[in-house]
């Protein structure tokens, strides 16, 4: 199984900045990433989100808070737009606390290939940080970085932004589909 990862915080909803969507009231779903989401699922590939979440470790929120809007953002895309998601995964931990799942490391993604039967070989990892990149190639995944603020990449390729990303994702997804 092919599977295409993404970062939750800046690719599925308005990045907070520098805090944290600790609501769901606050979560602002991007409508680039639901055309994303279609266009992965139209090439044949799972989606699976995978999301360091620091502000549970802080005291910012719960999990239960975290796992409720992972839950409200599943039912709006299969409610709203007809999509779902293989999985979400998130990492409650701080970067202090060593654990094998914040990224970079790339526990999420191994946790969600042992658990669904996907091949990482053939899976993407799309994220705005570099962090989220690294991530991807620890797991053997080819990486998408979206930002128009970076000068060093080390993706496999590098959008601006959302629209930039639908335009690229239908050219990678279809000619890496055939290995």
């Amino acid at each position: 199984m092919r599977c295409v990862f993404f970062d939750r915080d800046g690719i599925v909803n308005v990045s907070p900045g520098a805090g944290y969507v600790e609501r769901w009231e606050d979560f602002k779903l991007q409508p680039g990433f639901v055309q994303a989401l279609r266009l992965v699922r139209e090439a044949g590939y799972e989606a699976v989100i995978v999301s360091n979440q620091r502000g549970v470790a802080l005291g910012r929120m719960s999990a239960e808070t975290v796992e409720d809007m992972h839950e409200r953002l599943r039912r709006t895309l299969r409610d709203d737009y007809g999509l779902d998601l293989l999985d979400v995964f998130y990492c409650p931990h701080d970067d202090r606390d060593g654990c094998d799942c914040r990224k970079p490391r790339p526990g999420m993604l191994v946790e969600a290939a042992r658990r669904h039967g996907i091949d990482l070989a053939r899976s993407w990892m799309i994220g705005d940080r570099e962090r989220d990149m690294e991530a991807g190639r620890n797991a053997g995944c080819r990486t998408i970085l979206v930002s128009a603020e970076t000068e060093e990449c080390t993706a496999d390729f590098l959008v601006r932004d959302l629209d930039a990303l639908n335009e690229l994702l239908p050219r990678v997804l279809s000619v890496y589909t055939k290995e």
